[in-house]
């Protein structure tokens, strides 16, 4: 991922909160720029390209329209961020790190809490879903305090039903969840939303 964009400038960034922000499928960290607005003071935004070619756009690993996916595919791309991110963390003085994703880099940024259960300090998942996946299933070792902030369309057509089914269930298991519906939003990220995700960020990374 060499490509990243940054809500503030590298000057700036010492003893803030960190928020990875990660697009979707055919999508690119462009997609994430309007939420920049909402950040707390505190916090400081990154959004990195995908590394996955669709098209000339930008994602995680390969979706088929069932939502499935390779199991090593989707641990070899959770591990590229971690290259990526780990070094920005070693360099850096972040106080935290939170992820933020929408509709596949929801299942990116779960993907990366279900590895390292411990590395993050809260999440938000944005008209998306978790990847139902038995090996996944086996590194569960979250333990539910952790604030999760889930915000989607209940009538988005994007994200199947049993996508939504199991999304709940394991968010309703392993974290501390807050879920918002946004009627006639669709599959976006509606000003409302937006809001409401600054106001999440605000209580939990709180200074």
């Amino acid at each position: 991922m060499e490509t990243a964009a940054w809500s503030r400038p590298a000057e700036e960034r010492a003893g803030t909160d960190l928020l990875v922000m990660i697009h979707g499928y055919g999508s690119s960290e462009e997609r994430l720029l309007p939420l920049f607005e909402v950040l707390p003071p505190n916090v400081t935004g990154v959004a990195p390209r995908g590394h996955f070619d669709v098209g000339g756009k930008h994602g995680w690993f390969l979706l088929d329209p069932f939502l499935t996916s390779d199991f090593a595919e989707v641990v070899g791309s959770a591990n590229r961020v971690f290259e990526w991110l780990d070094p920005i963390l070693d360099a850096g003085s972040f106080r935290s790190v939170s992820l933020l994703g929408f509709s596949q880099g929801m299942a990116m940024a779960t993907t990366l809490l279900r590895l390292r259960p411990a590395a993050f300090r809260a999440a938000v998942g944005l008209s998306g879903f978790v990847l139902d996946h038995d090996l996944l299933a086996l590194t569960d070792e979250l333990d539910g305090s952790l604030p999760f902030f889930w915000g989607r369309d209940a009538d988005d057509v994007v994200i199947h039903g049993d996508a939504i089914r199991y999304s709940a269930e394991w968010l309703e298991a392993h974290t501390r969840l807050t879920a918002r519906t946004y009627p006639g939003m669709g599959h976006n990220i509606g000003a409302e939303e937006m809001r409401d995700v600054g106001i999440f960020l605000r209580v939990y990374l709180g200074q």
